[in-house]
């Protein structure tokens, strides 16, 4: 019996290699058919269960994108007092208010007029319209940015990789007029150039503006527009669970108050005299 499973054994190990093989390579062959780069995954502070945003980080991204991305892209779902504690100080916000003019209006003879912006504005538009925005580029209207990192996958890893990923096509990728490669872009050509240089912005406190320092930062900026209220999220799950904690405690103790007498009590019958 053992000379027969030997030699089934010894027949069968160059199939079972074969098949080990193919097993292994076939996740390869699946990647190499999609059209992008997934981007990788960088280590983010603010992603732990019990982590907070980094705020220095917040307001040098807030810098990043009012000195390079706000000439195109818009954060319609962001106000200036929402910036309060997080980025800047009130004084510091409202002096930042006072330098952008919005349109407001009628008043009362009936006209639109212009006035410094206060806390409860939006932060201003690039363009008046989608068609003014569409226009000066080209035909491609540039993305809301305020929900941006929800709106693709691994949306921080995903714009830090964009940011960082532009390079010379490969040999024999041919590039449409007015399209610069990146491989984390869907089809490899994207309209946008490059809008990151190495000390492209002069940071307040000190931090060296490497392109990759701007990508980061500008990527946990778009992180907090996107989820604002995360951190107070965190603070009640926090608080919930504690609560959860002493309600199963208790309610363990009262099972047991209530159900030992019941559970140790012994039940004897006596046979009719």
């Amino acid at each position: 019996m053992a000379s027969q499973l030997r030699a089934a054994f010894q027949s069968n190990r160059h199939f079972m290699a074969g098949a080990l093989v193919a097993a292994a390579s076939v996740p390869a062959v699946t990647l190499l058919s999609d059209d992008i780069v997934h981007p990788p995954a960088f280590p983010w502070r603010h992603r732990g269960y019990f982590s907070s945003y980094d705020h220095a980080a917040l307001r040098r991204g807030f810098q990043v994108y009012r000195e390079v991305c706000a000439s195109c892209h818009s954060l319609e779902r962001i106000r200036w007092r929402e910036l309060v504690g997080v980025t800047h100080t009130k004084d510091e916000v409202t002096n930042l208010c006072k330098e952008v003019d919005v349109l407001d209006g009628p008043n009362d003879e009936g006209e639109m007029f212009e006035r410094p912006a206060k806390l409860f504005d939006k932060l201003p538009k690039p363009y008046p319209n989608d068609e003014a925005g569409a226009a000066a580029n080209g035909g491609a209207l540039p993305p809301d940015l305020s929900l941006m990192v929800k709106a693709r996958h691994e949306g921080h890893d995903y714009i830090m990789s964009l940011l960082t990923g532009y390079m010379e096509p490969p040999a024999g990728k041919v590039m449409m007029e007015g399209l610069y490669y990146n491989p984390y872009f869907p089809g490899g050509g994207i309209a946008m150039p490059p809008p990151l240089q190495d000390e492209g912005v002069e940071y307040e406190d000190g931090t060296v503006a490497t392109v990759a320092q701007q990508a980061r930062d500008i990527a946990q900026f778009l992180n907090w527009t996107a989820e604002p209220e995360m951190e107070e999220r965190k603070k009640n799950a926090g608080l919930n669970m504690l609560v959860l904690m002493f309600l199963v405690i208790g309610s363990g103790y009262m099972k047991r108050l209530k159900w030992s007498p019941h559970k140790t009590r012994k039940i004897a019958y006596v046979k009719g005299m």
